[in-house]
């Protein structure tokens, strides 16, 4: 049989009405949204709400799993695979936005929430992925395959792979095995990431006397200041925020209290009340055993078969090449800013504290460049504005505001965004300043993702979370440089999302293999340094004066300066990543130590004692980069050598970008990333790209 005749199963009515239960439409979470695009009712959704509507929905979905089971009908690719898709839309509503804003926007209640709902989450997953009757019919779809779409073959193995992957293939012990390692790997890495939240929150650092201050920039004192006043209290406070913690490491010149902000950041989670240090040894002995048991060596093994690198020492490979390539180089940098500084007349030891104030002096120095010169031209309005007209001149995107959608929280715009036939493609929701309620950092998610069910197409609905400068009653919000790449870096995840096309919401968009999803992103910060795109909108915000040339030549520059120590700092936490998930015997160590033994190869600046990043990196213990950090540095590579055809055919070459549109950003996870970016490029990725880029010659 073919397996377009699979396929026909979608059309066949076949499929039997699972018994849902009844619902309660009173509650927003299980109502239908008669909203703009079908969008969150925010406003109407309370704490609440969520148990029960998680509770209904997770019946629900135990209803669609069981229809699919019992159906007596033989097994095809649509009353199996695509009803196994189908299955848990309501769930997966309801978690797009209890997780999004869990992230976003968390109290202590969403947190406690949290903490019982995952349990059930996970019973769930396990309960469908280790039921014998529906891998059984799963099983009979993907052995029986024959011809049809690219896409409904990548789904039917994608189907298949992800049941075999999560122990459906197990005996019955191993199966209760599995079910008890993956429920305590859930808990684990939920307080984890609780933890990192709340040491992060619990540090402030007071001070009163305005001469610790008076040296910093304005906008840096403003926003102290600002700090300050929002917690009652009176004078200047530095959080562990990124906003406020870099900005005051690279202005002060007071030794003492920076080492004390660097430790405390550094050892956040590090013992104490928050102590992450047994979560991070149970999270890597626990996802060893879920490795071993599903047949893998390590866990690192487990996780790469499903990435774009495909193994683990093509990985280990990977990273030792650039390190090799790059090593010296850092070290030169090192040398050349501790010169500098003792140049300045600082004696003894360049320590990591020591290190963003003397970088910049000598940047402001060398490039005459520092964030006092390079922000008045970053106007947070002008950039989003920058970075809209990129998004048209690429791929004729327009962004209208739409104050008829709800959003999540009162500093919160959305944006209807159609292309240049006007066709709807997504609503973007943007969110700018750090609060409380807000995690650390940039990111890009969904409330929901792009499908086509039963001819009706589904777009998009598309969240950048962000953490920049907020703007005091002195001073509009003004980017740093790095802010702007931020911006543009998350923006490039959104064109992934808000571009995708296909029937299958579970392979549209951004869902592709963790170390291609980055491609999208990394590509677009590299118009941040373009001049001729620079020009359409940065311009000074009080006189309106472009942006100079020497500025931006400036921030090249100085960019390329510390190129090679950047690169070896992000191949370290690559390579400690690696090394956590490479382990082969259960790890009952000292983490601190552990962790010193694996960056040791790309120690730049001295080791710190008492301080360790493990305990609060979250991208790998509470995040979805374990073994797969790498694949900002793969990417990297791949975005280096991709830009470079838009440099050889134009910037805004629209033939380039909508060749990277039809076969990187629409297609989502359809099809192999090699084979897609091959198609956009016309030959692999080659790392001297990158190595060009960053201004460095070859070894």
């Amino acid at each position: 049989m073919t397996f377009a005749a699979f396929a026909a199963g979608c059309a066949d009515n076949s499929i039997p009405r699972a018994q849902l239960p009844e619902l309660d439409t009173t509650n927003p979470l299980l109502a239908e949204w008669e909203t703009p695009h079908a969008t969150p009712p925010f406003s109407k959704i309370e704490l609440r709400h969520y148990e029960p509507a998680f509770d209904a929905a997770i019946a629900c979905q135990r209803a669609e799993i069981e229809a699919i089971v019992a159906n007596p009908a033989r097994p095809t690719f649509g009353n199996t695979i695509v009803a196994l898709e189908r299955s848990g839309a309501l769930l997966g509503r309801i978690e797009g936005i209890f997780y999004n804003l869990l992230e976003a926007d968390a109290s202590d209640e969403m947190q406690e929430i949290a903490l019982r709902v995952q349990p059930k989450l996970t019973e769930l997953a396990n309960d469908i992925s280790l039921n014998p009757a529906l891998f059984e019919r799963v099983k009979a779809v993907y052995e029986s395959k024959g011809s049809g779409t690219i896409e409904e073959i990548r789904l039917l193995e994608d189907t298949y792979k992800r049941f075999a992957r999560n122990g459906a293939a197990l005996n019955d012990e191993d199966k209760e095995l599995y079910r008890q390692y993956t429920n305590e790997l859930s808990a684990l890495t939920l307080k984890f990431g609780q933890n990192a939240l709340a040491a992060t929150n619990a540090f402030e650092l007071r001070i009163t006397d305005p001469r610790q201050v008076a040296e910093l920039p304005a906008f840096v004192r403003e926003g102290l200041a600002a700090e300050a006043a929002a917690r009652g209290e009176k004078g200047w406070t530095v959080t562990l925020q990124a906003p406020s913690y870099v900005p005051f490491l690279t202005y002060s010149s007071n030794r003492k209290l920076k080492e004390k902000l660097w430790r405390a950041y550094n050892s956040r989670a590090l013992g104490g009340e928050f102590d992450n240090t047994e979560i991070v040894k149970k999270i890597a002995n626990t996802r060893l055993k879920i490795a071993n048991l599903l047949g893998y060596d390590c866990y690192a093994d487990y996780v790469l078969e499903r990435r774009m690198a495909g193994d683990t020492p093509t990985v280990t490979a990977f990273l030792q090449e650039l390190l090799d390539e790059t090593k010296a180089y850092a070290d030169q940098d090192r040398k050349t800013v501790a010169d500098y500084a003792a140049s300045l007349g600082f004696a003894g030891e360049l320590m990591p504290w020591d290190w963003a104030y003397y970088s910049q002096k000598y940047r402001d120095a060398k490039y005459a460049l520092n964030d006092e010169v390079v922000k008045p031209y970053f106007l947070l309005e002008n950039v989003k504005n920058g970075v809209f007209l990129l998004a048209n001149k690429l791929y004729g995107l327009n962004f209208t505001p739409n104050t008829g959608i709800d959003v999540y929280h009162p500093e919160v715009t959305a944006y209807d965004v159609t292309d240049e036939k006007g066709r709807f493609m997504a609503v973007l929701y943007l969110d700018f300043f750090p609060r409380a309620s807000k995690r650390s950092g940039a990111w890009m998610t969904e409330f929901r993702g792009a499908k086509i069910e039963d001819g009706v197409e589904t777009r998009p609905l598309v969240s950048l979370v962000m953490n920049f400068t907020k703007p005091t009653e002195d001073t509009p919000s003004l980017l740093t440089f790095d802010e702007v790449e931020t911006f543009l870096h998350e923006f490039g995840h959104s064109l992934h999302g808000m571009l995708g096309e296909g029937r299958y919401e579970s392979q549209t968009g951004t869902s592709v293999y963790r170390d291609f999803v980055e491609l999208p992103s990394q590509i677009l910060e590299n118009w941040a340094t373009e001049k001729e795109f620079l020009d359409l909108w940065a311009v000074h915000y009080r006189t309106g004066e472009p942006i100079p040339a020497e500025v931006v030549e400036s921030i090249v520059a100085a960019k390329n300066f510390l190129a090679a120590y950047g690169n070896v700092r992000q191949l370290s936490f690559g390579m400690t990543d690696m090394a956590w998930h490479t382990i082969a015997e259960p790890f009952e160590g000292d983490v601190v130590a552990f962790e010193r033994e694996s960056m040791a190869p790309t120690q730049v600046l001295p080791a710190v004692e008492g301080t360790a990043m493990a305990p609060s990196f979250s991208h790998i213990f509470a995040g979805g980069y374990a073994a797969g950090y790498y694949g900002y540095k793969w990417a990297e590579v791949l975005e280096a050598d991709a830009f470079s055809l838009f440099k050889e055919k134009g910037i805004f070459n629209r033939e380039v970008s909508g060749s990277f549109r039809d076969n990187i950003l629409s297609k989502g996870g359809t099809e192999d990333p090699m084979t897609l970016y091959v198609r956009f490029r016309g030959h692999k990725p080659e790392t001297r790209a990158l190595i060009e880029k960053m201004g460095l010659k070859e070894n």
